[in-house]
């Protein structure tokens, strides 16, 4: 019988290697798997590029492995938000490069690579900076840029319930990137906060379906040997 559940954070993060691609779900705090960003802060791994909405804040998470240093490239639409000062201190000093990626594009991007397309045209940067050294046309009288998929080798993302399966339901605003993102990599590693019983979630509520979910850690809810006791 498939089990997705994993023990802790630490061993659902443990084969993230080096110079890894890993997607990042979140909108600002809202979403952002936290616990497991910590985890991989002290698996460390390193030369990680990470595709985020955002850069993280204070000195947790995601903000946390780039003031270590474990962050080589960041894609993102708005890496300078609320106490991202890990962030402006890594570019300021040319530790850290980073791309930046219109928020809807970065969301059609992720779809891209989950949906198996080769890309798309989006008039969204054209005639910008944005728009340098990619392929451009004019169709119908409007000019387009030509968008890559962004593929993932790990996906870190955070929902609110899963059952063992890894079906997966989020909470309110914690349901951004994290479905795309899950779709675009190889293996999508979820946090979530609440274990149900296979057949407790409402099929029709169910946003991420386990055949895009390799492996689930309960935090912030029932551990797993509780969940198996029951």
């Amino acid at each position: 019988m498939t089990d997705k559940f994993v023990p802790t954070a630490e061993a659902a993060v443990a084969d993230i290697f080096d110079g890894a691609t890993v997607l990042v779900s979140g909108f600002g705090l809202a979403g952002q798997p936290i616990d497991l960003l910590d985890a991989l802060a002290a698996q460390g791994a390193r030369d990680l590029t990470v595709v985020c909405n955002n850069s993280g804040s204070g000195d947790e998470g995601l903000a946390r492995l780039i003031r270590l240093g474990r962050v080589r490239r960041l894609i993102a639409s708005f890496p300078r938000g609320a106490e991202a000062m890990a962030f402006e201190e890594a570019y300021a000093r040319n530790a850290l490069e980073y791309e930046c990626v219109p928020q809807g594009t970065l969301a059609e991007r992720l779809h891209a690579a989950g949906a198996g397309l080769g890309g798309f045209f989006t008039p969204t940067g054209y005639g910008t900076a944005l728009a340098e050294g990619k392929e451009t046309r004019v169709i119908d009288g409007r000019g387009y840029v030509f968008e890559a998929p962004l593929h993932g080798d790990f996906a870190l993302v955070k929902a609110q319930a899963a059952d063992r399966w890894g079906n997966l339901v989020y909470r309110k605003a914690g349901r951004n990137f994290g479905p795309p993102m899950c779709t675009a990599a190889r293996t999508a590693i979820v946090q979530v906060a609440h274990a149900v019983p296979l057949g407790g979630l409402d099929p029709e509520h169910i946003v991420t379906p386990s055949i895009f979910v390799q492996r689930v850690v309960v935090l912030n809810g029932a551990s797993v040997t509780e969940r198996k006791a029951a």
